[in-house]
Protein backbone atom coordinates (compact mmCIF):
# COMPACT_ATOMS: atom_id res chain seq x y z
CA UNK A 1 0.00 0.00 0.00
CA UNK A 2 1.40 3.37 -0.96
CA UNK A 3 2.08 5.79 1.90
CA UNK A 4 -0.24 8.74 2.33
CA UNK A 5 0.84 11.80 0.36
CA UNK A 6 1.13 14.86 2.57
CA UNK A 7 0.01 18.20 1.11
CA UNK A 8 3.62 19.41 1.07
CA UNK A 9 4.69 16.30 -0.77
CA UNK A 10 1.93 16.74 -3.31
CA UNK A 11 2.99 20.33 -3.92
CA UNK A 12 6.61 19.24 -4.24
CA UNK A 13 5.65 16.55 -6.75
CA UNK A 14 3.78 19.11 -8.84
CA UNK A 15 6.74 21.47 -8.68
CA UNK A 16 9.49 18.93 -9.34
CA UNK A 17 7.91 15.92 -11.02
CA UNK A 18 7.82 17.00 -14.65
CA UNK A 19 10.83 19.32 -14.86
CA UNK A 20 13.90 18.36 -16.79
CA UNK A 21 17.02 18.42 -14.59
CA UNK A 22 19.18 21.49 -15.06
CA UNK A 23 22.72 21.17 -16.37
CA UNK A 24 25.07 23.62 -14.69
CA UNK A 25 28.47 24.18 -16.28
CA UNK A 26 30.70 23.79 -13.23
CA UNK A 27 33.18 26.66 -13.46
CA UNK A 28 32.17 26.61 -17.12
CA UNK A 29 33.20 23.53 -19.08
CA UNK A 30 36.20 23.06 -16.80
CA UNK A 31 36.87 19.55 -18.02
CA UNK A 32 37.86 21.03 -21.39
CA UNK A 33 39.14 24.54 -20.67
CA UNK A 34 40.86 26.18 -17.67
CA UNK A 35 38.15 26.90 -15.12
CA UNK A 36 36.52 30.30 -14.68
CA UNK A 37 37.58 31.70 -18.02
CA UNK A 38 35.30 33.13 -20.67
CA UNK A 39 36.35 30.33 -23.00
CA UNK A 40 35.27 27.77 -20.39
CA UNK A 41 31.90 29.46 -19.93
CA UNK A 42 31.39 29.88 -23.68
CA UNK A 43 32.07 26.21 -24.31
CA UNK A 44 29.64 25.21 -21.56
CA UNK A 45 26.91 27.17 -23.33
CA UNK A 46 27.81 25.60 -26.67
CA UNK A 47 27.51 22.18 -25.04
CA UNK A 48 23.99 22.95 -23.86
CA UNK A 49 24.41 24.01 -20.23
CA UNK A 50 21.40 25.80 -18.76
CA UNK A 51 23.53 27.76 -16.30
CA UNK A 52 27.19 28.70 -16.02
CA UNK A 53 28.81 28.98 -12.61
CA UNK A 54 31.19 31.79 -11.68
CA UNK A 55 32.72 31.57 -8.20
CA UNK A 56 33.10 35.13 -6.97
CA UNK A 57 35.89 36.77 -4.99
CA UNK A 58 36.77 40.43 -4.56
CA UNK A 59 39.66 42.56 -5.77
CA UNK A 60 41.29 45.21 -3.61
CA UNK A 61 39.15 47.85 -5.25
CA UNK A 62 35.88 46.00 -4.77
CA UNK A 63 35.32 44.36 -8.16
CA UNK A 64 33.92 40.82 -8.27
CA UNK A 65 35.97 38.41 -10.38
CA UNK A 66 35.61 34.73 -11.17
CA UNK A 67 38.10 32.54 -9.32
CA UNK A 68 37.49 29.36 -7.36
CA UNK A 69 39.54 30.75 -4.48
CA UNK A 70 40.89 34.14 -3.52
CA UNK A 71 44.33 32.47 -3.40
CA UNK A 72 45.32 32.35 -7.06
CA UNK A 73 48.72 30.66 -7.37
CA UNK A 74 47.10 27.42 -8.57
CA UNK A 75 44.92 29.00 -11.24
CA UNK A 76 47.00 31.89 -12.60
CA UNK A 77 50.57 32.68 -13.61
CA UNK A 78 51.02 35.15 -10.74
CA UNK A 79 54.12 33.33 -9.47
CA UNK A 80 55.94 34.16 -12.73
CA UNK A 81 55.38 37.91 -12.30
CA UNK A 82 58.41 39.31 -10.45
CA UNK A 83 56.62 42.61 -9.88
CA UNK A 84 54.20 40.78 -7.57
CA UNK A 85 56.71 38.59 -5.72
CA UNK A 86 56.47 40.75 -2.61
CA UNK A 87 52.73 40.13 -2.31
CA UNK A 88 53.14 36.46 -1.51
CA UNK A 89 51.92 36.05 2.04
CA UNK A 90 50.17 33.78 4.51
CA UNK A 91 46.61 34.46 5.61
CA UNK A 92 44.05 32.63 7.70
CA UNK A 93 41.01 31.88 5.55
CA UNK A 94 38.05 30.24 7.29
CA UNK A 95 40.37 29.12 10.08
CA UNK A 96 43.04 27.65 7.82
CA UNK A 97 46.49 29.13 7.13
CA UNK A 98 46.97 29.60 3.37
CA UNK A 99 50.14 30.83 1.68
CA UNK A 100 50.13 32.44 -1.75
CA UNK A 101 48.76 35.43 -3.62
CA UNK A 102 45.27 36.74 -2.89
CA UNK A 103 42.85 38.64 -5.10
CA UNK A 104 42.07 41.15 -2.39
CA UNK A 105 45.68 42.37 -2.56
CA UNK A 106 45.36 43.27 -6.26
CA UNK A 107 43.40 45.94 -8.06
CA UNK A 108 41.36 44.82 -11.03
CA UNK A 109 43.85 46.48 -13.35
CA UNK A 110 46.67 44.45 -11.79
CA UNK A 111 44.72 41.19 -12.04
CA UNK A 112 44.18 41.97 -15.72
CA UNK A 113 47.91 41.49 -16.26
CA UNK A 114 47.68 37.85 -15.10
CA UNK A 115 46.62 34.86 -17.18
CA UNK A 116 44.77 31.71 -16.17
CA UNK A 117 46.25 28.24 -16.06
CA UNK A 118 44.85 24.75 -15.63
CA UNK A 119 44.30 23.82 -11.97
CA UNK A 120 44.62 20.04 -12.56
CA UNK A 121 47.41 19.80 -15.17
CA UNK A 122 48.19 16.14 -14.44
CA UNK A 123 44.53 15.15 -14.84
CA UNK A 124 43.52 17.42 -17.73
CA UNK A 125 46.68 17.64 -19.76
CA UNK A 126 45.05 19.02 -22.90
CA UNK A 127 43.73 22.01 -20.95
CA UNK A 128 47.30 23.18 -20.39
CA UNK A 129 47.43 24.23 -24.05
CA UNK A 130 45.44 27.30 -22.95
CA UNK A 131 47.79 28.22 -20.08
CA UNK A 132 48.93 31.82 -20.22
CA UNK A 133 46.35 32.86 -22.82
CA UNK A 134 43.12 33.62 -20.97
CA UNK A 135 42.44 36.55 -18.60
CA UNK A 136 40.49 36.53 -15.35
CA UNK A 137 36.91 37.59 -16.09
CA UNK A 138 34.74 39.92 -14.04
CA UNK A 139 31.19 39.10 -13.03
CA UNK A 140 29.98 41.68 -15.53
CA UNK A 141 31.86 39.95 -18.34
CA UNK A 142 30.29 36.60 -17.40
CA UNK A 143 26.84 38.20 -17.48
CA UNK A 144 27.62 39.82 -20.82
CA UNK A 145 28.67 36.46 -22.21
CA UNK A 146 25.52 34.73 -20.93
CA UNK A 147 23.33 37.42 -22.47
CA UNK A 148 25.16 37.36 -25.79
CA UNK A 149 25.05 33.57 -26.00
CA UNK A 150 21.37 33.54 -25.06
CA UNK A 151 20.67 35.91 -27.93
CA UNK A 152 22.82 33.92 -30.33
CA UNK A 153 21.30 30.54 -29.50
CA UNK A 154 17.75 31.63 -28.76
CA UNK A 155 18.00 29.66 -25.53
CA UNK A 156 18.35 31.39 -22.16
CA UNK A 157 21.57 30.67 -20.33
CA UNK A 158 21.56 31.64 -16.68
CA UNK A 159 24.32 32.41 -14.21
CA UNK A 160 24.78 30.53 -10.94
CA UNK A 161 27.29 32.61 -8.94
CA UNK A 162 28.82 31.39 -5.70
CA UNK A 163 29.96 33.81 -3.02
CA UNK A 164 33.30 32.49 -1.77
CA UNK A 165 34.36 32.96 1.87
CA UNK A 166 31.76 35.64 2.59
CA UNK A 167 32.58 35.89 6.32
CA UNK A 168 36.25 36.44 5.51
CA UNK A 169 35.56 39.11 2.90
CA UNK A 170 33.13 40.80 5.28
CA UNK A 171 35.86 40.85 7.94
CA UNK A 172 38.28 42.74 5.69
CA UNK A 173 35.75 45.33 4.54
CA UNK A 174 35.07 43.79 1.13
CA UNK A 175 31.62 42.26 1.61
CA UNK A 176 30.47 40.37 -1.47
CA UNK A 177 26.72 40.81 -1.17
CA UNK A 178 26.34 44.53 -1.94
CA UNK A 179 28.46 44.56 -5.12
CA UNK A 180 26.82 41.33 -6.30
CA UNK A 181 23.31 42.72 -5.91
CA UNK A 182 24.41 46.02 -7.45
CA UNK A 183 25.71 44.29 -10.58
CA UNK A 184 22.61 42.13 -10.87
CA UNK A 185 20.38 45.18 -10.52
CA UNK A 186 22.33 47.06 -13.18
CA UNK A 187 21.67 44.16 -15.54
CA UNK A 188 17.97 43.89 -14.81
CA UNK A 189 18.41 40.60 -12.97
CA UNK A 190 16.25 41.25 -9.92
CA UNK A 191 13.27 38.89 -10.04
CA UNK A 192 12.61 35.35 -8.87
CA UNK A 193 12.12 34.50 -12.53
CA UNK A 194 15.48 35.99 -13.55
CA UNK A 195 18.00 33.43 -14.86
CA UNK A 196 20.10 33.71 -11.70
CA UNK A 197 20.69 31.45 -8.72
CA UNK A 198 23.08 32.61 -5.99
CA UNK A 199 24.76 29.91 -3.90
CA UNK A 200 26.94 29.82 -0.80
CA UNK A 201 28.37 27.33 1.68
CA UNK A 202 27.59 29.83 4.43
CA UNK A 203 24.08 30.58 5.67
CA UNK A 204 24.30 34.09 7.12
CA UNK A 205 25.10 35.75 3.82
CA UNK A 206 22.32 33.87 2.03
CA UNK A 207 19.89 35.04 4.70
CA UNK A 208 21.21 38.56 4.15
CA UNK A 209 20.79 38.20 0.39
CA UNK A 210 17.22 36.98 0.89
CA UNK A 211 16.47 40.44 2.31
CA UNK A 212 18.31 42.23 -0.50
CA UNK A 213 17.10 40.50 -3.66
CA UNK A 214 14.29 38.36 -5.04
CA UNK A 215 16.52 36.13 -7.19
CA UNK A 216 16.70 32.46 -6.28
CA UNK A 217 19.14 31.27 -3.61
CA UNK A 218 20.73 27.86 -3.01
CA UNK A 219 22.31 26.64 0.21
CA UNK A 220 25.42 24.59 -0.50
CA UNK A 221 25.92 21.54 1.70
CA UNK A 222 29.12 19.53 1.97
CA UNK A 223 29.36 15.95 3.21
CA UNK A 224 31.59 16.96 6.14
CA UNK A 225 32.28 20.02 8.27
CA UNK A 226 30.00 22.99 8.87
CA UNK A 227 29.31 26.45 7.44
CA UNK A 228 32.06 28.82 8.52
CA UNK A 229 29.52 31.36 9.78
CA UNK A 230 28.38 28.63 12.19
CA UNK A 231 31.97 28.35 13.43
CA UNK A 232 32.06 32.10 14.01
CA UNK A 233 28.66 32.14 15.70
CA UNK A 234 29.22 29.04 17.82
CA UNK A 235 26.38 27.17 16.12
CA UNK A 236 26.97 23.45 16.72
CA UNK A 237 25.12 22.26 13.61
CA UNK A 238 27.08 20.53 10.85
CA UNK A 239 26.28 20.11 7.17
CA UNK A 240 25.08 16.60 8.02
CA UNK A 241 22.68 18.14 10.54
CA UNK A 242 21.37 20.56 7.92
CA UNK A 243 19.90 17.76 5.80
CA UNK A 244 17.53 16.69 8.57
CA UNK A 245 13.86 17.40 7.75
CA UNK A 246 13.68 20.12 10.40
CA UNK A 247 16.76 21.93 9.15
CA UNK A 248 15.72 21.60 5.51
CA UNK A 249 12.49 23.31 6.55
CA UNK A 250 14.62 26.07 8.11
CA UNK A 251 16.67 26.41 4.90
CA UNK A 252 13.44 26.74 2.92
CA UNK A 253 12.65 29.90 4.91
CA UNK A 254 15.42 31.78 3.08
CA UNK A 255 16.52 29.65 0.11
CA UNK A 256 14.89 28.04 -2.90
CA UNK A 257 17.12 25.01 -3.13
CA UNK A 258 20.17 23.16 -1.91
CA UNK A 259 23.38 22.32 -3.71
CA UNK A 260 24.47 19.05 -2.15
CA UNK A 261 27.65 17.03 -2.22
CA UNK A 262 26.72 13.81 -4.06
CA UNK A 263 27.73 11.78 -1.00
CA UNK A 264 24.88 13.34 1.00
CA UNK A 265 22.48 11.85 -1.53
CA UNK A 266 24.16 8.52 -2.30
CA UNK A 267 26.91 7.74 0.23
CA UNK A 268 30.00 5.64 -0.47
CA UNK A 269 31.69 3.07 1.75
CA UNK A 270 35.37 3.06 2.68
CA UNK A 271 36.26 1.35 -0.62
CA UNK A 272 34.41 3.93 -2.71
CA UNK A 273 31.44 1.72 -3.51
CA UNK A 274 27.94 3.14 -3.49
CA UNK A 275 25.61 2.61 -0.55
CA UNK A 276 21.83 2.97 -0.46
CA UNK A 277 20.49 6.42 -1.33
CA UNK A 278 19.44 8.69 1.51
CA UNK A 279 16.08 10.44 1.75
CA UNK A 280 17.52 13.94 1.37
CA UNK A 281 16.02 14.56 -2.07
CA UNK A 282 12.58 13.43 -0.91
CA UNK A 283 12.78 15.47 2.29
CA UNK A 284 13.97 18.59 0.46
CA UNK A 285 11.20 18.30 -2.11
CA UNK A 286 8.62 18.00 0.65
CA UNK A 287 9.50 21.50 1.86
CA UNK A 288 9.66 22.92 -1.67
CA UNK A 289 13.43 22.95 -2.16
CA UNK A 290 15.11 22.08 -5.44
CA UNK A 291 18.09 19.73 -5.14
CA UNK A 292 21.19 20.21 -7.28
CA UNK A 293 24.24 17.99 -6.75
CA UNK A 294 27.98 18.42 -7.24
CA UNK A 295 30.32 17.58 -8.80
CA UNK A 296 29.94 15.27 -11.81
CA UNK A 297 33.28 14.58 -13.51
CA UNK A 298 34.15 11.90 -16.05
CA UNK A 299 37.53 10.82 -14.67
CA UNK A 300 37.68 7.57 -12.70
CA UNK A 301 39.18 9.17 -9.61
CA UNK A 302 36.05 11.28 -9.11
CA UNK A 303 33.58 8.43 -9.66
CA UNK A 304 32.29 5.78 -7.28
CA UNK A 305 34.11 2.46 -7.65
CA UNK A 306 30.94 1.06 -9.25
CA UNK A 307 31.34 3.40 -12.21
CA UNK A 308 35.09 3.28 -12.85
CA UNK A 309 36.46 1.71 -16.02
CA UNK A 310 39.96 0.28 -15.69
CA UNK A 311 42.57 1.34 -13.15
CA UNK A 312 43.88 4.60 -14.60
CA UNK A 313 42.56 7.33 -12.25
CA UNK A 314 42.61 9.88 -15.07
CA UNK A 315 40.81 7.70 -17.62
CA UNK A 316 37.16 8.23 -18.46
CA UNK A 317 34.73 6.17 -16.42
CA UNK A 318 31.04 5.41 -16.84
CA UNK A 319 29.73 8.89 -16.12
CA UNK A 320 26.47 8.06 -17.91
CA UNK A 321 25.65 5.42 -15.31
CA UNK A 322 26.23 7.99 -12.57
CA UNK A 323 23.87 10.48 -14.19
CA UNK A 324 21.26 7.77 -14.68
CA UNK A 325 21.43 6.87 -10.99
CA UNK A 326 21.02 10.43 -9.75
CA UNK A 327 18.36 11.35 -12.30
CA UNK A 328 16.36 8.30 -11.21
CA UNK A 329 16.29 9.68 -7.67
CA UNK A 330 14.54 12.86 -8.78
CA UNK A 331 17.54 15.19 -8.77
CA UNK A 332 16.71 18.65 -10.13
CA UNK A 333 20.14 19.62 -11.45
CA UNK A 334 23.78 18.60 -11.81
CA UNK A 335 26.99 20.59 -11.63
CA UNK A 336 29.21 19.06 -14.30
CA UNK A 337 32.78 19.72 -15.43
CA UNK A 338 31.81 18.21 -18.79
CA UNK A 339 28.34 19.65 -19.50
CA UNK A 340 28.02 17.81 -22.80
CA UNK A 341 27.96 14.48 -20.94
CA UNK A 342 25.14 15.68 -18.67
CA UNK A 343 23.14 17.05 -21.60
CA UNK A 344 23.51 13.72 -23.44
CA UNK A 345 22.50 11.67 -20.39
CA UNK A 346 19.47 13.89 -19.80
CA UNK A 347 18.40 13.56 -23.44
CA UNK A 348 18.71 9.78 -23.24
CA UNK A 349 16.39 9.44 -20.25
CA UNK A 350 13.30 7.29 -20.84
CA UNK A 351 10.14 9.21 -21.67
CA UNK A 352 7.96 9.74 -18.62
Amino acid sequence: MAPAVLPAAAAAKERHGDKEPLVIGHRGASGYRPEHTLESYRLAVRQGADFIEPDLVSTKDGHLVARHENEISGTTDVASHPEFAGRRTTKTIDGNPITGWFTEDFTLAELRTLRAKERLPQVRVTNTAFDGKLPIPTLQEVIDLAKAESKRTGRTTGIYPETKHPSYFQSIGLALEEPLVRVLRANGLTKKSSPVIIQSFETANLRKLARMTDVRLAQLLDAAGKPYDFVVAGDARTYQDLVSPANLKWISSYADGIGANKNLLVPRDATGKLLAPTEVIRDAHRVGLDVHAWTFRVENQFLAADHRIGTDPNARGDITAEYELFFSLGLDGVFSDQPDTAVAARAARPAR
